[in-house]
């Protein structure tokens, strides 16, 4: 009934408090009594809601394009932040559009990337650097080449006609099958193959959605391999031993998708956060209507039981429909926008190349490269230092509260999260701020999109209600308090 409590909304409500008690004991742990101190690069999380996750496709990431290549990059993701990395479909594609999600063989990988010893190689170096790796997988569909359209015409399903459908009308693939158990075997081994082979942490499943695959399925297999850890579980810190995590690409929060809320997955896409940040505020200045957007995704994420993946872009975004980087998405609104991707709620994802500014669209059907040497001083400089701030901050936690905050500008969006007060100027001039909410106190500053651009800084500052803080256009800023 309207109005109230159910006892599983209680059973909820003590889960989160109690999962927030439990970090904010190890967040004392980590850094004593006061908030962590600020710095930059070579940081790790405080606790596994702290993580940020990177996608990137092995054919993309270096001029090599090949495992053994992106393996002498992985120091580099780690001196970053990186806690997860997603690669992109690393299996053998099809011929017909040469897309990664057309898999030939779910149990081997792209020649042209190198080979299982190499992909394990890969692993085991992510795990020394103390970084998750998790492949993509792709459920629903395979290439129209794949042996199994011969071999298995079972495995596949067809129309009234007897004839194997291209699932939205994708000519180069065939969707599978999931009333074969042969089938249903078939995926799951090759899951279990690559927790066994190459001790990977999880998987990024696609098109989770499919309405031709069960909740049953997804339920059972999740079940199945939660109870697998992988080989690698003397690793230390948050990220080792722990079970095998999965992505679901798709947002459950969305009716159509209410029903994915029981299949066990550990995070999903915050899909529709990012589809009404898109475009819509490329060139707004209007704070209220951000803040409603910000509000509308809180109040679908508190109704689902996984947490969030949070993004900006994504080889979807970034290359499907005509291709568009954050600048065509977001405009100046961009940097601002990237702030609030890593201090507003759930898990940060960094596709390819967005850490320098995601300067061009990635064809990942040719696996065109990410054009390295066109850094945006201003975005990399934001990103590192976003990256060690969600790092250090306990109330920067996935899904730890957020508080909006009454300021005197209509341009810009405040809010605060414990100890973490973020100042988002959508407008196009400068613009002081001031607010009764802004608790007064000394405080930290992490972020200062005046300075930012000549490298990660802090200062000391003194805050209270009265004090304006002058935003540049399309600026922020971002404190820690203590």
């Amino acid at each position: 009934m309207d109005g109230e409590i159910t006892m599983e909304h209680q059973l909820k409500i003590i889960t989160r408090r109690n999962l927030l008690l439990s970090l904010a004991l190890l967040l004392l742990a980590a850094c004593g009594q006061a908030p962590c101190a600020f710095k930059v690069d070579n940081t790790e999380p405080v606790t596994p809601e702290n993580r940020i996750i990177y996608q990137l496709n092995i054919g993309a990431f270096t001029a090599e394009g090949t495992f053994k290549a992106a393996q002498q990059q992985l120091d580099r993701l780690d001196t970053l932040g990186v806690d997860i990395v997603w690669l992109m479909p690393i299996y053998p594609r099809g011929e017909t559009m040469h897309s990664p999600y057309a898999s030939m063989n779910f149990r081997d990988v792209n020649p042209a990337y190198g080979t299982v010893s190499d992909l394990k190689a890969f692993v085991a170096r992510a795990h020394e650097l103390g970084m998750k790796v998790w492949l993509d997988w792709v459920p629903n569909h395979v290439a129209v080449e794949n042996s199994w359209v011969q071999e298995h015409p079972e495995y596949f399903t067809k129309d009234d006609k007897g004839q194997m459908i291209h699932p939205h009308g994708w000519g180069d693939v065939f969707e599978l099958n999931y009333r074969d158990q042969g089938l249903v075997s078939e995926m799951n081994g090759a899951m279990k193959f690559w927790i066994s082979e190459c001790d990977v942490d999880g998987f990024r499943c696609d098109y989770v959605s499919s309405p031709t695959i069960p909740v049953s399925y997804w339920q059972d297999i999740i079940a199945q391999l939660k109870t697998l850890t992988p080989k690698a579980s003397s690793r230390g810190g948050w990220r080792g031993g722990d079970p095998i995590e999965f992505l679901s690409e798709t947002d459950i929060s969305n009716p159509e998708n209410i029903r994915i809320d029981s299949c066990g997955f550990d995070y999903d896409y915050a899909w529709d956060f990012q589809a009404d940040l898109a475009w819509k505020f490329r060139d707004s200045d209007k704070a209220d209507s951000l803040r409603a957007v910000c509000e509308k995704f809180l109040k679908a994420s508190d109704a689902i039981k996984n947490r969030r993946m949070v993004y900006l872009t994504n080889h979807d975004q970034n290359y499907n429909d005509g291709g568009h980087t954050l600048k065509d998405f977001y405009g100046d609104n961009r940097y601002a926008l990237t702030v609030l991707q890593f201090t507003f709620y759930g898990m940060p994802l960094l596709y390819q190349g967005q850490e320098i500014g995601d300067p061009d669209t990635l064809n990942y059907f040719t696996d065109a490269k990410v054009k390295w040497n066109q850094v945006d001083r201003k975005m990399l400089n934001t990103v590192r230092t976003l990256v060690a701030l969600h790092h250090s901050q306990l109330s920067l936690a996935a899904s730890a509260p957020v508080k909006f905050l009454a300021v005197s500008s209509p341009t810009v969006l405040a809010y605060q999260r414990g100890d973490v007060l973020v100042l988002l100027n959508l407008g196009t001039s400068p613009s002081p701020v001031t607010g009764a909410d802004i608790p007064a106190g000394q405080y930290t500053q992490w972020l200062d999109s005046q300075t930012v651009s000549d490298g990660p800084s802090a200062k000391e500052v003194t805050l209270d209600a009265n004090t304006p803080i002058t935003l540049e256009a399309k600026g922020f800023a971002v404190y820690v308090k203590g």
